[in-house]
C-alpha cells in the first residue's frame, strides 16, 4: 500500500465513521460497542498499513475487519450468555440469527451498488457530447469510426471524448479499482 499520511488517515476515519458504526451497531446493538469496534478497526489498519498489498481496497478491508470484530463480539456475548445466565431460548435463537446474518453478509454487493451509483452520477455529470459518445461506444458498442460517421465528427474528436469520459470515471472510482473490472462488465452491457 502506498504511504498513508496522518491527514489521509484522519480523512478516511471521518469519511467512513457514520456508515460503518451504523453497520456494526445493526449487529451488536450497542452504539458505544460499535464505536469501539470502529476505533479498534482503524487502529489495527494504521498498524498494518505498511504491510497491506498496494492494490488493497481500503473500504473493503476496513469493512471486512469491522465485520470480523463485530462477529467476534457477538460470539463472545453468546458465550457469556450461555455460561453466566439461564436465558430463555428466544434470546439465544435471536442472537444465533444475528450471528448467522453477519457470517453470511457479503461485502461485494454493497460495493457493487456503491460503484454503480458513482458511475451513474459521473456519467450524468459529463458534458452532453462526451456522455453521448461514451454511451454510444460502451453501451451501443459502436466503433470510433461508426460514431464519427453517425455524428459527423472526426475519429480524433471521438477519441478525445472517450478519453475524457474514462478520465472522469477513473477519478471518481480511484478507491474502487479492484472491483471495477467486475462491475464494468455488468454495468455496460
Amino acid at each position: 500500500m502506498s504511504v498513508l499520511s496522518a491527514e489521509k488517515f484522519t480523512e478516511l476515519f471521518e469519511q467512513y465513521r457514520e456508515p460503518y458504526i451504523r453497520f456494526a451497531n445493526s449487529f451488536v446493538r450497542d452504539v458505544q460497542v460499535a464505536e469501539n469496534l470502529y476505533a479498534d478497526t482503524f487502529a489495527d489498519f494504521w498498524m498494518r498499513k505498511d504491510i497491506l498489498p498496494p492494490d488493497c481496497s481500503i473500504p473493503a478491508y476496513l469493512l471486512t475487519s469491522l465485520r470480523n470484530r463485530a462477529l467476534n463480539c457477538l460470539r463472545e456475548e453468546r458465550r457469556h450468555r450461555t455460561v453466566s445466565e439461564n436465558k430463555i431460548g428466544i434470546d439465544l435463537r435471536e442472537l444465533d440469527f444475528r450471528i448467522s446474518s453477519l457470517e453470511d453478509f457479503a461485502i461485494q454487493p454493497l460495493f457493487t451498488e456503491e460503484i454503480n451509483n458513482i458511475v451513474s452520477r459521473t456519467i450524468a455529470s459529463m458534458p452532453a457530447r462526451t456522455k453521448e459518445i461514451f454511451l454510444m461506444s460502451r453501451k451501443g458498442r459502436l466503433k470510433n469510426t461508426e460514431i464519427s460517421k453517425e455524428l459527423g465528427i472526426t475519429v480524433k474528436a471521438v477519441e478525445y471524448h472517450i478519453t475524457k469520459a474514462l478520465k472522469m470515471l477513473r477519478t471518481a472510482l480511484v478507491d474502487y479499482f479492484p472491483l471495477i473490472a467486475i462491475f464494468l462488465t455488468k454495468y455496460l452491457r
